[in-house]
């Protein structure tokens, strides 16, 4: 783990960066979520592959593909949280401050 880490460090933060992206446009775009039935079919998919991983079922190449795609999923949805989270602070900041964007009359 600690060699994919060092070695893969760009593709780590490249993830996380993407993920704060998405959690801070995804508190803005209220689309649909996914279904509970997908929803849980993804969770036990995603549950599958990391047991895969931990029991090294996977060997070689594919295996060290599959280790770094679940790390890198990891850091992904980190990323999501925590841009989610940021933008959902900055969101009610304005909120609480009465945060109109528009001007009172003044000409700038």
């Amino acid at each position: 783990m600690v060699y994919l880490a060092g070695f893969h460090w760009v593709w780590l933060i490249v993830s996380l960066l993407l993920g704060l992206a998405m959690g801070w446009i995804a508190v803005v775009h209220r689309g649909r979520g996914v279904p509970k039935p997908t929803a849980r079919w993804l969770s036990a998919l995603v549950l599958a592959l990391i047991v895969a991983a931990f029991m090294h079922v996977v060997p070689g190449r594919f295996g060290y593909w599959l280790d770094l795609g679940l790390v890198m999923l990891g850091v992904y949805l980190v990323g999501c949280a925590v841009g989610s989270w940021l933008r959902e602070g900055v969101v009610s900041r304005q909120a609480a401050s009465g945060g109109s964007t528009e001007h009172s009359g003044e000409t700038l």
